[in-house]
C-alpha cells in the first residue's frame, strides 16, 4: 500500500489501480519522491551503466523525443527506464493539473515495470522496439488491473481484467504503462471532456480543446509527458486532435490492427471483424514512431492468426522526389479556413520546391458529395444509439423534409430500411475501388485534416446543435468530420503530420492518404515531409 502524503503537501486529482483483487491507495505524481521513484535497489544497478552526468539532466534531455530515440539511448546505456519514468512522471506532476490529459495514473506499476527493464537490460535482454518506454493508453482500451471508463458514468468504477490486443502488444515489445488518458463519454466527440474526469484542455492553448476522441492523448504528447499513445478512430478519433494538437498520427487501413478490448462496444464483446469504419493506431512525436508501432500492433488477432500471418508492406517509393502525390486543399462543400490553408499552401510548395511530383486535383471518379453523404449515413446508421419506438414517427417525419440540415439527414439514415443500407454499403465498396485505381497510378493523396485549427471549448447538448466559429461565420460542429471522411470510407490508410502553425500560433497538420493495406507508404510520405518543414515542435512554457 502506498503511504499517504505528508500533511500540507497537496494531492492532484487521484486514481485507482488494482493489481489482483487489492484495490491500491490513491496515488498521484504529486505523492512520490524520487526515492520512492527508484525504488532502491536497482538503483545503483543503474547507475552503474550510465555516462558520468547527472541523470536527471540526460532524462530530461529526451522530454520530447521520439519513442524511438528514448529506446535507443535506453539501450545504450544513457538513461536507465527507471530514471525515464521517473522523469515522466515528474512531468505530469508539473503540467498535467492545467491539462487533465492523464486521468487515471499507474506508477507503482510503471516503476515495478521499469525496474524489470532496467534488470533486463543488465542481464543482456531485450524486449522490443519499445524496451522500458513508458506509454499512456487511451481510456477506451481495456488494462488489467486499470480502471476503464471510455468516460461513461456506468463504467466509473470498471476495472478491468483483461488487457486489450494493442495494450498487450505494447507491452509485448517492452514499453511500460504510466497510465489512461481522457476521453469524451463513449469516445463519441471532437473535444474531450466527461462528468467522471471533466474537460481536457490543449497545451497550446487551454482555453481550448484538444480535441477527442483520443484528446487526452493526443495533449500528453505534446506536452511531453509521455512517448506514445494508441488512439482509435471512427470519425477522425486520432486526425483530429492530432491536428488540435500538432502531433503525428494514423488512421490504418480497416481491420489492420485488431479492436478486440476496445470500449465501446462494452467490456468483454469483440469489436469484430470484419468492420466498416472504425480502426485502433498510433498517435506519436515522429513518424518513424507511427511506423514501428503499426509494426508491433497490426496482424490478426488470435483467433485469425491461426489461418494467415501479416508483414507491413514496405513504402513505395526511397526517395521523395519519386513519389507521385496528388492533392486537393480546399472544396466549397467545406471550405478551409485561411489560418489553416496557408499553412497546408505553404507546405505544398515547399514539397514542390524539394523535387516532390505533385497533381492538384480530386481523383477521377471520386464524387465528393457523394461520399461524403455515404459515410455520413453510414457513421449515423451505424454508430449512434437505435431510436426508440416512441421516437420513430417523429424522426420519420424529420427524414422526409430533408432541408440540408444534419440533423434531418441523421434522421434519414436511423429510419432508413435494410435495402438502403445496402445501397450505402454497396457505395462504400465502390468508393475503395476508384480510390485504389487512382494509386495503380499515384503514390499517395493529401488533403486538409479540419477546416478549423483547435477550436474553444463548446460544450452543447447534442453535436446537432452545436456550431464552430471561423473568420467567415459560424458553420455546423458536424463539418469537423468532412475531411476525415474519405480515407474512413474507403477503409484507406491515412497519416496526419506537423506542417506549420497559424498566424494565432496554433498547430496544423495534414492528411496524408495512401493505397489500401500500404500503410508504410503515407507514413513513410509524413516523414519525408518532416524533412521539409520540420514535423514536430513543442509547445510553449513545457
Amino acid at each position: 500500500m502506498m503511504e499517504e502524503p505528508p500533511a500540507g503537501r497537496q494531492r492532484a486529482s487521484p486514481c485507482i489501480v488494482r493489481r489482483g483483487a487489492t484495490t491500491l491507495a490513491f496515488v498521484t505524481a504529486h505523492n512520490l519522491s524520487r526515492r520512492e521513484l527508484l525504488g532502491g535497489g536497482l538503483a545503483l544497478a543503474a547507475a552503474a551503466l550510465l555516462p558520468a552526468r547527472p541523470a536527471r539532466a540526460a532524462a530530461g534531455d529526451l522530454d520530447f523525443a521520439s519513442a524511438l530515440d528514448a529506446a535507443h539511448a535506453l539501450r545504450t546505456g544513457q538513461v536507465s527506464s527507471v530514471e525515464l519514468t521517473t522523469r515522466m512522471l515528474a512531468r505530469i506532476g508539473q503540467y498535467n493539473p492545467k491539462l487533465n490529459a492523464i486521468v487515471t495514473l499507474t506508477p507503482d506499476a510503471a516503476l515495478g515495470r521499469a525496474r524489470a527493464a532496467d534488470e533486463a537490460r543488465a542481464h543482456g535482454d531485450w524486449w522490443g522496439p519499445f524496451h522500458g518506454v513508458p506509454v499512456t493508453i487511451k481510456d477506451t482500451y481495456e488494462v488489467d488491473g486499470v480502471r476503464t471508463t471510455a468516460g461513461m458514468p456506468s463504467l466509473k468504477d470498471n476495472v478491468s481484467p483483461r488487457n486489450a490486443v494493442v495494450v498487450a502488444r505494447l507491452k509485448g515489445a517492452g514499453a511500460l504503462i504510466l497510465g489512461k488518458t481522457n476521453v469524451p463519454a463513449a469516445a463519441a466527440d471532437w473535444q474531450s471532456y466527461n462528468s467522471i474526469f471533466g474537460q481536457s484542455n490543449n497545451p497550446w492553448d487551454v482555453t481550448r480543446t484538444p480535441g477527442g476522441s483520443t484528446g487526452g492523448g493526443a495533449a500528453a504528447l505534446a506536452a511531453g509527458l509521455t512517448y506514445l499513445e494508441p488512439g482509435s478512430d471512427l470519425a477522425g478519433s486520432i486526425r483530429i486532435p492530432a491536428h488540435f494538437c500538432g502531433v503525428f498520427g494514423h488512421k490504418p487501413t480497416l481491420d489492420l490492427v485488431p479492436m478486440r478490448g476496445h470500449i465501446p462496444p462494452p467490456p468483454g464483446i469483440p469489436a469484430g471483424p470484419p468492420s466498416t469504419l472504425p480502426v485502433a493506431g498510433p498517435l506519436a512525436r515522429s513518424a518513424s514512431d507511427l511506423r514501428a508501432a503499426m509494426e508491433v500492433l497490426g496482424g490478426p488477432d488470435e483467433a485469425e492468426a491461426r489461418a494467415y500471418r501479416w508483414a507491413l508492406p514496405a513504402a513505395r517509393r526511397a526517395r521523395l522526389r519519386d513519389y507521385r502525390i496528388g492533392y486537393v486543399l480546399d472544396h466549397p462543400r467545406c471550405p478551409v479556413s485561411p489560418e489553416v490553408g496557408e499553412p497546408l499552401a505553404a507546405a505544398v510548395e515547399a514539397l514542390r520546391k524539394a523535387g516532390a511530383n505533385l497533381q492538384e486535383g480530386w481523383p477521377p471518379g471520386v464524387n465528393v458529395e457523394e461520399q461524403y453523404d455515404t459515410y455520413f449515413f453510414l457513421l449515423m446508421a451505424l454508430y449512434t444509439p437505435p431510436a426508440r419506438d416512441e421516437q420513430l414517427d417523429e424522426l420519420r417525419r424529420l427524414a422526409a423534409n430533408q432541408d440540408g440540415s444534419y440533423r434531418a439527414r441523421w434522421a434519414a439514415a436511423v429510419t432508413a430500411s435494410v435495402t438502403a443500407y445496402r445501397a450505402m454499403d454497396a457505395r462504400r465498396r465502390a468508393a475503395r475501388a476508384i480510390w485504389q485505381a487512382y494509386f495503380r497510378t499515384y503514390d499517395a493523396f493529401r488533403m486538409p485534416t479540419a477546416f478549423v485549427p483547435a477550436v474553444p471549448h463548446v460544450q452543447r447538448p447534442t453535436q446537432f446543435e452545436g456550431a464552430l466559429a471561423t473568420p467567415a461565420g459560424p458553420r455546423p460542429y458536424f463539418d469537423i468530420v468532412f475531411w476525415i471522411s474519405f480515407a474512413s470510407l474507403a477503409g484507406l490508410p491515412a497519416t496526419t503530420a506537423p506542417v506549420g502553425l497559424t498566424r494565432g500560433g496554433l498547430p496544423v497538420v495534414i492528411q496524408i492518404v495512401g493505397p489500401y493495406l500500404e500503410d508504410a507508404t503515407p507514413i513513410d510520405v509524413a516523414g519525408r515531409l518532416t524533412e521539409v518543414v520540420g514535423g514536430f515542435r513543442p509547445p510553449p512554457g513545457y
